[in-house]
């Protein structure tokens, strides 16, 4: 029995599937922002309730986590300190240079205090340089002054970062000591284990970030570890990284860092499990919840793999899916400008509390869920009867912006998600047309709680079909937390020219590497038979600013030998991506082994096929608004559809976790997965 849990703005998503009946069971229950872990235990409670289990027959939980994303965006994270080499205490301020064309020269950039202040920044007494020589050697008795004085302050944790540890670490270890020797109760993160990588910048405020939500985390881990407890849970918590990986709650609590795109990555990973099971190589990830959406890439079955991302205004250089997300949800508040007059949508959310009018909690702000009730795209009643709309209520709401643009309060709610749909294709737009991808070479894939309602729009606007609708889509991020592996990236930056490279000085570091690689594997307690290495160079041409990672195959793996295939790959690579192919000397930046732990793929029961008869799928006929007209339309129950049954558009198709509209001019059919596979009539059979 495993158990997914995917925390939003607004709800928190709950799948349980049982490995022996191939059954999932399906929870949502709102998100409580003052503490989510109330949210995540109250979902536990109503997942066990429904599957008709306890608490104690859960076998494991995967968890998808915000708390490290938002202490960052709201500023609300630890005090750190910060030990860096003397000369060097501005790094953090300095940070990265930016130079804005002629047309931006007006901007003023608002800066952002670093995440450490100067304050709390100390410069010790030492020097490497890139070859991992000691220049200077570690003063360590006034090295000694500088931490009590700092560790004495009130500082809630410590991040050491000295130039060029990422060549030679033995400073910074023996700084980690002295902290932990006297220190023992600051948690303390050196570079050289978080991002043993040179540019210094992006390493520094790395591990900056990683102390900075650090103590939350923690504090977190052991609030949501202990609530469960209590309630009888004995699984064992394991924590969603960015990159789509998994990763024990220990070892998240040391390095947070890694989860600060934890939310997004599940829906991503069962994006691409979709792509791989459906046979659709290209598609779309929409995943449109009550606060934001997030969209992304998967290209030939797999998804778009970033080394850096960014958190509000900080780097943060750690493997992550390559996700985009903009300010547009089912909450996403909509008002009129008194100064333009102009309808705009978001970024401003309702959230979880009050949440839209609709909700009935207290909410008096007209909200993007609140125009779906009014253009009768939401049925009066959710979640399997759990949740009854105020459908008059909203009608008003949604009425006020109408009268302040003299539209009738259905053309309103139309004008609302119109230009909602216009935020989220911009995001789309972001990740294919500005990239040079043709969105008409794409499907589409629509989950969250609202992905479903705007996924058949979308892809009228881009001209990306078919529309894949998953069996799961309100809690396909909590899917794709059972479909995750275990991943970890060990890496060492080691800059040379390939054209006298010794493989031998390769083949040995990434000996050093492996062996990282397995302990962590041990660590996690990934059976012998599910772990996977993968090999890698970073490789750039001389003075280029930025590098390619290049898989290494697996006979050149075996032979330790001869690297010019991956020399000759490089150039093939970089012509694919940036259309030329240079004559200059090939040099190596970096080294990475990618430790991977199977887990076990998500196998649910078969549907049935359609008997060619009435399925009883018709709930009942209501009135929807569609192209500036009322229309009655079918709604459906999705549980009853079976394999190969069609529906024609208009319609809307009801389950538990979510509701799909379905534009006029379209059809659905049920595919052999249990997929909803959504097209325009004119590319019917």
């Amino acid at each position: 029995m495993r158990l997914g849990v995917d925390v939003g703005g607004t709800f928190t998503d709950l799948l349980l599937h049982d490995d022996v009946t191939k059954k999932t069971y399906q929870a949502k229950t709102p998100s409580t922002p003052e503490d989510q872990s109330i949210g995540v235990a109250n979902g536990v409670k109503l997942i066990c309730e429904k599957a008709g289990i306890a608490p104690k027959d859960i076998s494991l939980i995967l968890h998808g986590t915000t708390v490290a994303t938002n202490a960052v965006l709201e500023n609300k994270g630890s005090r750190v300190g910060l030990l860096v080499t003397e000369g060097f205490e501005y790094t953090l301020h300095l940070a990265k240079s930016w130079t804005p064309g002629p047309l931006f020269g007006w901007i003023v950039m608002d800066k952002p205090d670093p995440l450490a202040s100067l304050s709390d920044t100390r410069g010790i007494p030492e020097r490497m340089n890139a070859r991992g020589e000691v220049v200077r050697a570690l003063d360590i008795e006034r090295a000694t002054r500088l931490i009590d004085d700092l560790c004495s302050s009130g500082i809630e944790a410590l991040t050491i970062s000295l130039m060029h540890s990422y060549a030679n670490a033995a400073h910074e270890q023996a700084l980690a000591n002295i902290v932990r020797e006297r220190f023992p109760e600051i948690p303390v993160s050196v570079s050289s284990d978080i991002l043993p990588e040179f540019r210094e910048y992006d390493r520094a405020i790395t591990t900056v970030m990683n102390d900075y939500v650090r103590p939350i985390m923690k504090r977190y881990l052991g609030r949501i570890e202990n609530r469960l407890k209590d309630d009888g849970v004995t699984a064992r918590l394991h924590i969603v990284r960015s990159d789509g990986g998994l990763m024990s709650a220990q070892a998240a609590s040391e390095r947070p860092v890694h989860t600060v795109l934890s939310g997004p990555a599940g829906g991503v990973t069962s994006t691409v499990m979709v792509s791989r099971r459906t046979g659709i190589g290209k598609l779309l990830a929409f995943d449109m919840g009550g606060t934001s959406t997030d969209v992304s890439v998967i290209l030939d079955g797999e998804p778009t793999i970033s080394r850096s991302t960014e958190v509000g205004a900080f780097p943060a250089k750690v493997p992550t899916l390559d996700v985009r997300s903009v300010g547009a949800g089912g909450g996403s508040i909509a008002e009129v400008s008194e100064l333009t007059k102009s309808l705009r949508v978001g970024p401003r959310s309702a959230g979880a509390r009050p949440g839209p009018v609709s909700y009935g909690r207290g909410g008096t702000e007209p909200a993007v869920s609140d125009a779906n009730v009014v253009l009768g795209y939401l049925p009066p009643v959710l979640l399997g009867g759990d949740m009854t709309l105020d459908v008059e209520g909203a009608r008003k709401a949604v009425g006020k912006i109408g009268e302040a643009l003299g539209l009738s309060p259905e053309d309103a709610a139309q004008g609302i998600i119109d230009i909602a749909n216009e935020v989220m294709l911009g995001a789309l737009r972001v990740i294919t047309v500005q990239r040079g991808l043709d969105p008409r070479d794409f499907g589409i894939v629509g989950f969250g709680g609202a992905g479903p309602l705007h996924a058949n729009a979308m892809a009228e606007l881009l001209g990306c079909y078919p529309v894949v609708i998953p069996a799961n889509p309100g809690v396909l991020s909590a899917l794709g937390f059972l479909e995750s592996e275990f991943k970890n990236e060990f890496v060492q930056t080691f800059i040379r020219s390939t054209s006298a490279l010794d493989p031998n000085d390769i083949w040995n570091r990434f000996g050093q590497l492996e062996e990282k690689a397995r302990h962590w594997l041990d660590e996690e307690e990934v059976p012998e038979a599910d772990r996977t290495l993968k090999y890698s160079l970073d490789l750039r041409y001389e003075q280029q600013g930025f590098e390619v990672a290049i898989d290494i195959d697996r006979h050149v793996i075996a032979g330790r030998g001869d690297l010019a295939p991956v020399f000759e790959a490089f150039h093939a690579t970089h012509e694919r991506l940036y259309g030329v192919r240079f004559h200059v000397p090939v040099e190596l930046v970096a080294l990475r082994v990618i430790a991977t732990g199977a887990t076990l793929p998500v196998e649910e029961a078969a549907a049935a096929a359609a008997s060619g008869g009435d399925t009883g799928a018709l709930i009942e006929t209501r009135p929807s608004y569609f192209k500036g007209r009322w229309i009655d339309t079918p709604n459906y129950d999705r549980s009853r559809l079976a394999v190969g049954e069609k529906v024609a558009g208009p319609a809307i198709i009801r389950q538990y976790d979510t509701t799909t509209v379905l534009l006029p001019d379209h059809y659905a059919e049920v595919d052999r997965h249990g997929n909803l596979l959504i097209w325009p009539n004119s590319k019917g059979n």
